[in-house]
């Protein structure tokens, strides 16, 4: 008898045990997410977007299903999206959940995208929008939220932090530093201590360096804004500042424009060269850096020498770094949606802390979360003070006037073009 009860405890033990390991399913989905509905509903939710696969949704939609095992969710990558998307809302497969763009809001082209967006700032949904930096949620005019961000990006540069253990130094904050760690690792042997990719004026080194500190410059200036909104000619002048400080940058010696051009393209082809592992600073955007973890596996020199790296940004003032805060894709509802109440309950499954930051994980780039401590790559960014924390979302720059300031740069930078004729220029490039 003593045998047979003390075989009889164990069994209940371990039926404890096996217990208390399950997780339920507000653990293994996201935290402060209930279900709102029933459970054993049943339909589809359809999700249509312009990239050609999204398997961090697809894992969203998975845990989602812990929730609603009946609920089937289709994402549908669309050809040719943004001239599509207006042609797909009106037809009669319109899909419940999509993807829209801030620059989509106020041009007639894209009318569609915002009139068939429910308004998701109502409280009758629930979302949690305090979870989201509310810099990067768009304001419009008459106070509805049309679309809410579900990645963001930023500029910056990956940093190869055993490097910089390895020689004693420490990762630049301001300009002056910048210039400082450069020649301390050209001292050191380093030929490139700075590299970035610098033969597209969209993309280009250039761009992405100075960018952040021109935002700055006219983040707090609403004529500035509206001038060089309006292709205003005088608004060349606002650009001085940063195309003097893009010229000073390449005077310093803190990058190679002839080992810069070696490198044919600013995704892969950045990615793969500061794997060699001899690149201590690679300026980048955080596109660039949300395929290197694929691309880990891909690098002979990084799987024969593998290093911590991180994304930072790039110290242009000497009063600190600036993080540009912009929103990278966002979704929004069709408010006319056949399964409208199941696409707003995984929308609120959806805009949580927790989902956020996982999906942002699994796809490479920046929550909108305000927690960023999360992933040690990005975390550099959440350590930003606020007051340097900028998104054309908040002051209004529109893309129209980035695109101007661009090649302004690109102009200066390859000289193509001098400071006085640049800023004389605004408004006139590309026509």
């Amino acid at each position: 008898m003593k045998k047979t009860l003390s075989i009889l405890l164990a069994m209940v033990m371990i039926l404890g045990l096996a217990a208390c390991g399950e997780k339920k399913p507000e653990a293994a989905a996201g935290v402060g997410f209930s279900p709102s509905l029933d459970t054993a509903a049943s339909g589809q939710v359809h999700v249509v977007g312009g990239y050609d696969n999204f398997e961090a949704l697809e894992a969203e939609f998975d845990s989602f299903n812990e929730y609603y095992p009946e609920v089937e969710l289709v994402y549908t990558k669309v050809d040719d999206y943004n001239n599509m998307i207006a042609t797909i809302l009106n037809g009669n497969d319109a899909p419940d959940i999509y993807v829209n763009y801030s620059w989509m809001y106020g041009r007639e082209q894209y009318k569609a995208s915002i009139d068939h967006a429910e308004d998701l700032a109502d409280p009758a949904l629930g979302l949690d929008l305090d979870c989201i930096r509310s810099n990067i949620l768009l304001n419009t005019d008459d106070g509805s939220l049309p679309m809410v961000p579900v990645f963001s990006n930023t500029n910056g540069m990956l940093v190869n932090t055993d490097l910089f253990e390895k020689e004693g130094l420490s990762v630049p904050s301001t300009y002056k530093e910048l210039v400082e760690v450069c020649n301390a690792f050209r001292e050191k042997g380093y030929e490139n201590p700075m590299l970035g990719y610098s033969r597209d004026e969209i993309t280009s080194l250039f761009t992405l360096t100075i960018f952040p500190f021109f935002c700055a410059a006219i983040a707090d200036d609403a004529e500035a804004v509206k001038k060089l909104n309006a292709m205003d000619p005088s608004a060349g002048e606002y650009m001085r500042s940063s195309l003097e400080k893009i010229e000073q940058f390449l005077e310093d010696g803190c990058v190679d424009l002839d080992a810069c051009a070696e490198i044919e393209n600013n995704y892969d082809a950045v990615i793969m060269r500061f794997f060699e592992g001899d690149v201590p600073m690679m300026i980048c955007s955080g596109d660039a850096v949300s395929g290197t973890k694929k691309r880990e596996s891909r690098s002979e020199a990084f799987i024969a020498s593998p290093f911590t790296y991180a994304f930072v940004p790039v110290p242009m003032s000497d009063d600190g770094a600036y993080f540009l805060d912009i929103p990278n894709l966002q979704f929004s509802v069709n408010k006319d949606s056949a399964n409208l109440d199941m696409a707003n309950e995984f929308m609120r499954f959806l805009i949580t802390s927790d989902e956020l930051n996982k999906m942002a994980q699994n796809k490479g780039l920046v929550s909108p979360a305000k927690d960023l401590s999360f992933n040690s790559v990005y975390a550099a960014f959440g350590e930003v003070p606020e007051d340097h924390i900028l998104s054309p979302e908040v002051f209004g720059l529109m893309d129209d006037a980035v695109k101007q300031f661009r090649q302004a740069v690109f102009s200066v930078a390859t000289d193509e073009m001098t400071i006085d004729e640049a800023v004389a220029a605004y408004g006139t490039f590309g026509k």
